[in-house]
């Protein structure tokens, strides 16, 4: 039965969420999988959308001179920079070359889309049903044989400088999956990428870039719908959430630099394995009675 989340278990759970979300192994997977061994409970989907503000504060951290520069870029554009036709204050003025910067703004846009309307159009499902530990490790083995297969198959050519509106919608798509504990937001961005041919970093870039308004808008939401009701059954104490999610910026931040420059070398063979493991320990886990496939969230 859940007793709730103290200090000692939110610092563990930001410790979780900070080194699991940039990597191809789904957080919160490991969020609603650590919860329940530590006698927690599941934390909810509201607690693992609003730990993610840290992580994804320390990508605005990390990428703050390429998010200034695209941001700038796309502000010129859209005030006529270029000229009044939509083309040009899109960053594509015929007879000159696109403002890559400024396209990439509306790529990001146009990127979110699916996964704001699907979130919203799933919200039930993903707050609960979603959240069974049985589909958990079905989707952390599929996606991992996925992941391992775009990662072999993929041309790797690709840069973030050939990327086209066709492409951006693409990666939505493939970002929507992690509504779905155990698929991960960076692990499907990164396999559609790899699938489009991108190369292994260019994947990874983008997955952190293309996050950016998903995560805020739905940590920001959540958390919203939780004031007032912190503490109370079923809801992480406040002191609990902020913890978690402090420890996770601190800890995503070195995460991401760890990660892109491993991504820059190696293969993601390592991830395929890990998910693997962790799908078929979850599965022992359950057969044996140490972890329930539904349980109440965290206080209840």
């Amino acid at each position: 039965m859940a007793t709730g989340i103290g200090t000692g278990e939110a610092i563990l759970l930001g410790l979780v969420q900070g080194l699991t979300e940039f990597l191809p192994v789904s957080s919160s997977a490991h969020l609603r999988i650590v919860g329940e061994l530590v006698g927690s409970g599941d934390p909810g989907a509201a607690f693992t959308a609003i730990t993610q503000l840290g992580t994804e504060t320390a990508v605005l951290l990390y990428f703050r001179r390429d998010i200034k520069r695209i941001v700038l870029a796309w502000w010129a554009a859209l005030r006529g920079a270029y000229g009044t036709d939509w083309r040009s204050r899109a960053g594509m003025p015929a007879g000159r070359p696109s403002d890559h910067d400024a396209l990439m703004a509306w790529f990001i846009a146009l990127g979110t889309v699916p996964i704001v309307v699907l979130g919203l159009a799933f919200q039930d499902a993903i707050e609960r049903p979603f959240r069974n530990l049985w589909l958990v490790a079905l989707t952390l083995a599929v996606f991992a044989l996925v992941l391992g297969w775009a990662d072999r198959r993929g041309a790797k050519t690709r840069t973030l400088q050939e990327l086209t509106p066709r492409h951006a919608l693409a990666f939505g798509f493939w970002q929507a999956l992690a509504l779905v504990p155990g698929v991960s937001r960076s692990g499907g961005t990164i396999t559609g990428g790899l699938l489009m041919g991108y190369t292994r970093e260019a994947a990874a870039r983008y997955s952190f870039l293309l996050a950016i308004p998903a995560v805020f808008g739905s940590g920001l939401y959540q958390l919203a719908k939780s004031v007032g009701s912190f503490g109370e059954s079923g809801t992480p104490g406040f002191g609990a959430t902020v913890v978690a999610t402090l420890v996770a910026f601190v800890v995503g931040y070195v995460v991401i630099i760890a990660f892109l420059k491993i991504v820059s070398t190696f293969s993601y063979t390592p991830f395929v394995y890990y998910r693997l493991g962790l799908a078929a320990l979850v599965v022992v886990l359950l057969l044996t009675g140490v972890l329930e496939p539904v349980t109440a969230p965290a206080n209840a």
